[in-house]
């Protein structure tokens, strides 16, 4: 099931943006009710596609021209600020039935869309989703405030037939993560001081277990630490793509 064919996809010219790289790598995972393709954005950002289904989750427009993308069926915000959530990236991908999933932190700014709390869960366009918690618990900012409170910010689980894929916001290691069960495909991002180190990547990689793990969002940290760290993991597979 997880035979992969990895694709190496120039998709877009984006010379006006400064940051934005020009190729995205894919990966296509063979399921019976057809492939799922994953397309690594950057950063937090990722396009999955399935059935003929576009789902965004947190569009960036730093990293992409947005124009030049596929409309989005169903978009994933995991949380408020703006590296997640990109006003204008949504309107370049947003159509008239677009339905965009988010924690009601962000209605403030969308003004619209399906408010999901930790733990609610709902089937969106055919397709199962779960709203998880995404928090901070050690870092902090200088007020003593978490950079990601808790409650504020989802994860998500989307089953994509028999696929489960954990997309995990930005989140440090936290015990409810000890509650997933079948994951087979796991984002977890590390970065600091925002998210998470190598070594908490490891832990909470060790209490959720899937199949494959893909650290993402995770800046100039160097992932082989991460790879060394979970060597030992046999069931596991640390698969690294462009998501700085």
């Amino acid at each position: 099931m997880f035979k992969i064919l990895l694709i190496l996809l120039l998709l877009v010219s984006v010379g006006s943006f400064s940051q934005a790289q020009t190729q995205f790598e894919k990966d296509i995972f063979p399921l019976t009710a057809g492939d799922l393709e994953i397309t690594f954005i950057g950063h937090g950002t990722l396009i999955f596609t399935f059935q003929n289904k576009v789902i965004h989750v947190d569009p960036w427009s730093n990293l992409a021209d947005y124009h030049k993308l596929p409309k989005a069926d169903l978009i994933l915000l995991t949380h408020e600020h703006t590296d997640h959530l990109d006003l204008k990236a949504i309107d370049m991908i947003k159509k008239e039935d677009t339905i965009i999933v988010l924690p009601e932190s962000c209605l403030e700014k969308t003004g619209t869309g399906l408010v999901m709390k930790n733990g609610d869960t709902q089937i969106v366009k055919d397709i199962p989703i779960k709203a998880v918690p995404a928090y901070n618990i050690k870092h902090k900012r200088d007020d003593g405030q978490p950079f990601h409170p808790k409650g504020i910010g989802n994860g998500y689980i989307v089953n994509f037939a028999d696929l489960t894929v954990y997309i995990a916001g930005d989140t440090e290691n936290i015990p409810e993560m000890a509650d997933l069960k079948d994951i087979d495909l796991a984002f977890l991002p590390m970065n600091l001081p925002y998210t998470m180190t190598p070594e908490m990547v490891a832990e909470a990689a060790k209490l959720i277990k899937p199949k494959i793990l893909y650290p993402y969002h995770f800046g100039n940290t160097d992932t082989n630490q991460l790879i060394e760290l979970l060597k030992e993991e046999k069931d596991m597979e640390v698969r690294i793509r462009k998501m700085s």
